[in-house]
């Protein structure tokens, strides 16, 4: 059977279901292509939607690029369940097989990541072991001045511990206000919450290109200010729900 031969659960099914967890696979290839959760009819309401909403997205273009020659096949992975289990399956799932090393088993067109993926996602045992091993960094343990850079989007992971790896993935190129440039004494590379390198910037360019701003500088071998910053989480993120990828700390004046 080449896709699903249904299109909605009936009554009964759906009283015994409760909240559940469902994936949607491309026939053709058998790849995953979508990971969610939901009650009632939630796992068919994507088809149907590439079929009535005109809205162009990844996920709808690629059910109808496939309904063109087949159907999308509807799994439910877990059915039974309260909705906090729900999403901690989907976020689980989700973490699995748009990680790096499991992507080629799927093709994932979820926009938004699962619930818990930054405290609880997937990780590395280095990851893990970077996170837990040191206390977390409150505002007030940050004795300098210092910008943060978020590198979750620019940074491979596989290069966990490649220094020119992580130093090229923070430096460039950022929205920065330049007049506050001149107080700034480290930059943090923040991970995923945590601090995975510490730079001393030596002169802040712009360029020409992208009209953002980068640094030249290196990163910090002092072993007191790396015993005060590397691998510590950063509760000031959390506090503050900080969104953007770059802010600045400043404690000195």
């Amino acid at each position: 059977m080449n896709g699903n031969s249904i299109t909605e659960f009936s009554q009964a099914t759906i009283k015994k279901l409760d909240s559940y967890v469902y994936i949607l696979q491309d026939p053709r290839d058998s790849k995953i292509i979508y990971i969610g959760k939901g009650t009632g009819n939630r796992v068919f309401e994507h088809v149907q939607a590439a079929i009535n909403d005109p809205k162009e997205t990844d996920k709808l273009d690629l059910i109808r690029e496939i309904n063109k020659i087949s159907k999308v096949k509807h799994y439910i992975v877990r059915h039974g369940i309260d909705s906090d289990v729900a999403h901690h399956i989907e976020a689980t799932l989700i973490d699995l097989f748009t990680n790096e090393n499991f992507k080629m088993l799927a093709n994932i067109t979820n926009i938004v990541s699962g619930h818990y993926t930054k405290d609880k996602g997937m990780k590395s045992v280095e990851e893990i072991n970077f996170q837990y091993s040191k206390s977390p960094l409150r505002l007030e343990d940050i004795k300098h001045n210092v910008l943060v850079i978020n590198i979750n989007k620019t940074f491979n992971k596989s290069c966990y511990e490649d220094e020119k790896q992580i130093y090229e993935a923070t430096r460039k190129y950022w929205r920065i206000n330049e007049k506050r440039l001149k107080q700034i004494e480290y930059v943090f590379s923040e991970y995923k919450g945590l601090v995975l390198a510490v730079f001393k910037p030596f002169e802040w360019l712009k360029s020409e290109v992208r009209k953002r701003m980068y640094f030249n500088g290196e990163i910090v071998t002092d072993q007191t200010i790396k015993d005060m910053y590397l691998g510590r989480e950063l509760e000031i993120k959390k506090d503050r729900h900080i969104q953007n990828p770059i802010y600045y700390i400043l404690n000195k004046s």
